[in-house]
């Protein structure tokens, strides 16, 4: 075996921890195979896996993922690890092998976090529930409401999705995900994996009260050069009548969490359906006292104003309530305008906001924005006198950071 086990776990002879990635969790957004410098995390149509050989434990890959599936572990012998080909043909992880004699030692994940290096959740967020149903055993839910949010403009159209759980209640927290499971078999004979939606409604319902779970649904019609695109899960989803059934997994998702201290300020960045979670956060917000709450302050980009979904919604807040910029990239005649130059053009209130102590970071959207706005926040916080790449990870030991890229 060409890899020794580091530092952050000691082993007996013959045994390594093995970095595994858990199906059912991925969102597949690849932003660990992005950010792997080792170029030890691959895919396939199916999913996303870790080569034991070329993984260094460097955790590069760690920051990025928003609902935790990177950060899976398991301990094996140098005589049975698992192969790449194995992990593409899970549905769920396997369950943890015993320990051999020796081997006990603190959890990789609480060295992160003493690290400064994994993000967390809000130390004063609510508990989520995670995992309450899985592909081997689904929850069942109903299409409540299925309706347009932009109508289909450029090969794609968004779409708001309402289900409520049938057969039992299944609590969500704002930042969390459900997994839906599309019917039928892959071109490889295999059932289709599940596919994560980040929930757009708060965490008593999109009515309150009523258990319903919202989700901010895009499905792509055709490509640029237009062909037929006709995404497998996202497209059934949006097809299902109202009254429909289908299968469900999860809740997922443990760190992407909103504060529940008072005061908390939150300051969201979002592009297109990324505004999800945000929408849920809002709603969350709406529905409590309001002299207990901090700011809200919200970064939202698209296209144009008609590819925005729920930019009325937003419209029709009270003007004191959410702190709203907006951001268009292809309004003819205008130049391109993303949500690192709104930040950029309001540096006074970023830094007002990221320097203070219960101020919660939250970006969610395109990969390509993350970028960009770590950029904008590196200028906004040097004119600042202070230094961002010194900042970001206080702010993410303290769970007052967080990441959804896809």
């Amino acid at each position: 075996m060409a890899r020794e086990s580091t530092h952050l776990m000691q082993l007996p002879a013959g045994f390594l921890r093995q970095h595994l990635i858990d199906p059912e969790m991925c969102a597949r957004c690849n932003s660990c195979e992005e950010a792997c410098t080792r170029q030890a995390i691959t895919h396939d149509h199916r999913c996303y896996a870790v080569d034991v050989e070329r993984c260094d434990e460097r955790m590069d890959c760690i920051r990025g993922c928003s609902t935790g599936a990177i950060d899976n572990w398991r301990v094996v012998s140098t005589t049975s690890l698992y192969t790449v080909e194995e992990q593409q043909g899970w549905h769920e992880l396997p369950p943890p092998l015993p320990l051999p004699t020796g081997a006990e030692a603190p959890a990789v994940r609480d060295a992160l976090v003493q690290a400064g290096r994994r993000p967390h959740a809000p130390a004063s967020s609510a508990t989520p529930a995670v995992g309450l149903f899985t592909h081997d055993h689904p929850g069942v839910a109903i299409i409540v409401a299925n309706a347009p949010l932009t109508a289909p403009d450029d090969g794609a159209e968004v779409r708001h999705v309402v289900i409520r759980f049938d057969e039992r209640p299944c609590p969500v927290l704002e930042g969390q995900s459900v997994g839906v499971i599309a019917p039928g078999f892959d071109a490889q004979g295999r059932p289709h994996h599940v596919r994560l939606y980040s929930v757009a409604s708060a965490r008593d319902g999109e009515t309150p009260g009523a258990g319903d779970v919202a989700f901010t649904v895009k499905r792509v019609l055709h490509d640029h050069q237009g062909r037929p695109v006709r995404g497998t899960c996202s497209n059934y989803l949006c097809d299902l009548p109202i009254g429909s059934r289908l299968r469900v997994t999860g809740p997922v998702g443990e760190t992407f969490l909103m504060p529940d201290e008072p005061g908390a300020s939150l300051l969201m960045i979002c592009t297109g359906t990324g505004i999800a979670p945000m929408r849920g956060m809002i709603q969350r917000r709406l529905r409590l006292p309001r002299q207990a709450d901090g700011p809200l302050v919200l970064f939202y980009g698209g296209r144009t104003p008609r590819e925005l979904p729920y930019r009325d919604e937003l419209d029709r807040l009270p003007i004191d309530f959410v702190d709203a910029h907006y951001a268009y990239s292809r309004v003819p005649g205008r130049p391109r305008h993303y949500v690192q130059d709104l930040l950029r053009q309001q540096s006074e209130l970023i830094a007002r906001f990221v320097l203070r102590d219960r101020c919660y970071v939250y970006l969610c959207g395109l990969q390509g924005m993350e970028r960009g706005v770590h950029d904008a926040f590196i200028d906004i916080l040097r004119a600042a006198v202070a230094d961002w790449d010194q900042l970001l990870p206080q702010l993410t030991s303290e769970g007052r950071y967080h990441v959804e890229v896809y």
